[in-house]
């Protein structure tokens, strides 16, 4: 995640630091993301700038079958257009991202976002990483920064809608839990930049400032995300399917503060990975859907964190 936009902007100018993969707008004074946040304001200005190509990351290729389609831009993170292993496709349509990401603000400790209303807009891209068309949201379905990291948009359109007029299928959600060793690739919307790493294994707790994340996603080095990225669909390479949603990395090797997630095991020993970043996972959220795409909290198998 990243810090709050105020006071991270004087920072950066001063320092050129990179922020980490959280979310916030250059241009904007509210706080939108945790430890990934300051990269993600940084990613805005560049992106201001015209830092617009498509890019993959030269350290590992991705597989031809990872794309940026399925992938979108935020005003300050990335996102992905996804389905439900059991969505229709004249269900109203879905965006993933970060609970940082929220243009509300980051959620505290314990807060849930629950239907709230939203217009928020997201750039559609390509398999290259072209601007197709700009889409909107109706509200957030569901937001929150306990246990996970995530935001979920419901569109004012449909998923047949979107792939009849642009030719772009949503990705889908994996109901399995991701599995360590496998291939992924992180998908930056916002930076058009492919990331190509390993799941190393996962955190029992990632603490990071007043934030705690339950089993969490921890990458290789390969994966070295940078603010934008936040937000990010991280696919398993081998089956094309989403199994968590990119949110921080460890930038200065301090332990469990902003952009400084440590890793807290059962027994409470506490572990720092500098350089290391980490994934909220997303296997849960389709028990939480039902059929046309209604997000239910109470349904049986559903775990997602309660107002």
């Amino acid at each position: 995640m990243k810090k709050p936009l105020i006071g991270m902007l004087a920072a950066l100018l001063v320092t050129g630091t990179t922020a980490l993969a959280g979310a916030l707008p250059a241009q904007a004074a509210t706080p939108e993301a945790p430890a990934s946040v300051a990269a993600d304001t940084a990613a805005e200005t560049a992106a201001a700038s015209g830092a617009d190509a498509a890019a993959v990351d030269t350290k590992a290729a991705p597989l031809a079958a990872v794309t940026f389609a399925g992938t979108v831009a935020l005003s300050n993170c990335s996102g992905s257009l996804v389905r439900m292993p059991g969505s229709a496709a004249s269900d109203p349509a879905l965006v993933l991202s970060n609970g940082h990401c929220l243009e509300s603000g980051m959620p505290g400790p314990g807060q849930v976002v629950l239907n709230q209303s939203s217009s928020r807009t997201f750039t559609l891209l390509s398999s290259t990483g072209g601007r197709l068309a700009t889409l909107r949201a109706t509200k957030v379905v569901y937001g929150a920064m306990t246990d996970t990291d995530v935001s979920i948009y419901q569109l004012n359109t449909s998923y047949s809608s979107i792939q009849s007029r642009y030719g772009i299928a949503p990705l889908t959600i994996s109901a399995a839990h991701p599995t360590q060793g496998a291939s992924i690739k992180v998908v930056s919307g916002y930076w058009k930049k492919i990331y190509s790493c390993s799941i190393d294994g996962f955190a029992y707790r990632l603490h990071e400032a007043d934030w705690v994340f339950k089993d969490s996603v921890r990458y290789t080095s390969g994966c070295n995300v940078i603010g934008g990225t936040s937000g990010s669909p991280v696919v398993d390479a081998n089956t094309g399917q989403v199994v968590a949603v990119n949110n921080t990395i460890n930038e200065s090797g301090e332990s469990c503060t902003l952009d400084n997630p440590c890793e807290v095991d059962q027994s409470g020993r506490v572990t720092v990975h500098q350089g290391i970043g980490y994934a909220q996972e997303t296997y849960g959220i389709p028990a939480c859907f039902a059929a046309g795409n209604r997000f239910d909290l109470t349904l049986p198998g559903c775990t997602l964190p309660r107002p």
